[in-house]
C-alpha cells in the first residue's frame, strides 16, 4: 500500500506534467506562427496550416491533435480533420494588447528550461544566470506581457493618485524609466505625459537594441524618448522630476546602490514609484497561487540572474514590503507607502519619497 498522503503528491505531479506539457506545446505554438494562421486565416487542416506557416506536415498534425485532447482547439469530423482557435483562445495566444494575453508566459519558462543545466551549478556553488543568457525568450517575454497593462492601464492607475498624477504633468516634467526593459513602460508614460520628456535606462544591450527598436516603432512619442544602456551610476543627479522602476528591483544585484542614486537623480520635490510584484506581507504555507507564481519565477529566473553579479543581495521575485522598505531607507529616502492602486495584475505600486 502507498504511504499515507503518496497518491494525493503522485496525482499532483502528474496534473502538473500536464499542465508542463501545455506549456511547452503553447510555445511552439507561438513561435511557429500556428495560432497566428489559425487566428488570422481560419481552421486549417495539418497540411494546409504547414502550407501557411512553412513547417512540416507531420508536425503541425501531432501538434494540432494534442491541442485538440487537450482542449485548446477544437476538431471537426471530416478527413482530413480541421482545426478550429475559438475567439477566447485566439485572443489568449495572439490578443498582444489583451490584459489576457499570455503566450509569453510560455516564453519565460521555457527560457529557463533551456538553462536547467546552468542553473543546477549555480545552485550547487552559489552562482548565477544572468539575464542575458536566457536569450531572446525571456526578454520579449516579460515585454510582451507587461505592455497590455502598461498601454491600457496605468495610465488610469496613475491618474487615480491624484498628487502623482499632477507631479507627472508639471511643464516641463523629467521621467526616468530605471530598468525600462522593452520600454513598453516608458512609451506608455510619454503617450499619458504628453508635456514629459522621458529617458529609460537599462544595462542588457540587447534589451536596450529592443527598447530603441519600440521606441523607433511608436514614433509618435519618439522625440521625447531617449534610451541609454546604462547603470545606476550613469544616471544625472537632480534632474528628474519623478523616476520609476517597474518589475526590477528585485532582480538588482545592488537595489540600495541603485536606489541611492535615484535618490540623488531627483530634483526637489521628486519621487519615486516602485512597480513590483503583489506578494504577501509574510511568509506562510501553504501559500497563494501569486506566491507559487512568483517563486516559481524567482527559482528559474529572478535569483540566479540576482546572483550573477558578486556580492549581490539575492533578493529574488519575492520581495516584501518589508525588504523594499529596508532598502529605500538604507538608500537614503525618508518615506515609503504603497499606493491605492488595485488590480493591476500581479503587480503593486510604492512611492517613495525624500
Amino acid at each position: 500500500m502507498p504511504t499515507p498522503g503518496a497518491d494525493a503528491v503522485a496525482q499532483r505531479v502528474f496534473d502538473a506534467s500536464l499542465g508542463a506539457i501545455d506549456i511547452l506545446s503553447i510555445h511552439l505554438g507561438d513561435r511557429l506562427g500556428w495560432y497566428r494562421s489559425l487566428a488570422d486565416q481560419g481552421p486549417a487542416t495539418a497540411d494546409e496550416l504547414a502550407e501557411r506557416t512553412s513547417t512540416h506536415p507531420r508536425y503541425a498534425q501531432e501538434w494540432l491533435e494534442q491541442q485538440a485532447v487537450t482542449g485548446l482547439l477544437t476538431a471537426d469530423g471530416g478527413s482530413p480533420r480541421k482545426f478550429t482557435l475559438e475567439p477566447g483562445a485566439a485572443e489568449v495566444f495572439t490578443d498582444e494588447k489583451s490584459l489576457a494575453y499570455l503566450a509569453p508566459l510560455a516564453r519565460i519558462f521555457v527560457a529557463a528550461t533551456t538553462q536547467m543545466p546552468a542553473l543546477i551549478e549555480a545552485y550547487r556553488t552559489g552562482g548565477g544566470v544572468g539575464w542575458a543568457q536566457y536569450g531572446v525568450d525571456a526578454r520579449e517575454s516579460q515585454a510582451d506581457m507587461n505592455r497590455p497593462w502598461y498601454e491600457q492601464v496605468l495610465p488610469g492607475a496613475l491618474a487615480s493618485v491624484p498628487e502623482v498624477d499632477a507631479l507627472l504633468r508639471t511643464p516641463g516634467a523629467a521621467i526616468a524609466d530605471v530598468g525600462c526593459g522593452g520600454a513598453w513602460s516608458t512609451i506608455a508614460l510619454a503617450r499619458a505625459y504628453p508635456d514629459a520628456r522621458l529617458d529609460g535606462y537599462d544595462i542588457d544591450g540587447a534589451t536596450v537594441e529592443l527598447a530603441k527598436h519600440n521606441v523607433r516603432d511608436q514614433g509618435d512619442v519618439a522625440d521625447r524618448i531617449t534610451i541609454t544602456e546604462s547603470d545606476a551610476a550613469g544616471i544625472p543627479e537632480g534632474a528628474y522630476t519623478a523616476a520609476f522602476a517597474f518589475e526590477c528591483i528585485h532582480d538588482m544585484p545592488a537595489p540600495v546602490a541603485v536606489l541611492t542614486a535615484v535618490r540623488k537623480a531627483l530634483a526637489p520635490g521628486g519621487v519615486m514609484i516602485v512597480m513590483d510584484e503583489a506578494v504577501d506581507d509574510e511568509f506562510s504555507a501553504p501559500g497563494s497561487d501569486i506566491e507559487r507564481l512568483m517563486y516559481g519565477f524567482s527559482l528559474t529566473v529572478c535569483l540566479p540572474d540576482g546572483m550573477s553579479s558578486s556580492p549581490s543581495a539575492a533578493t529574488g521575485t519575492v520581495m516584501r514590503p518589508s525588504t523594499l522598505r529596508k532598502y529605500a531607507e538604507a538608500a537614503g529616502f525618508g518615506s515609503m507607502d504603497i499606493l491605492p492602486i488595485e488590480d493591476f495584475g500581479f503587480w503593486r505600486f510604492y512611492r517613495l519619497t525624500v
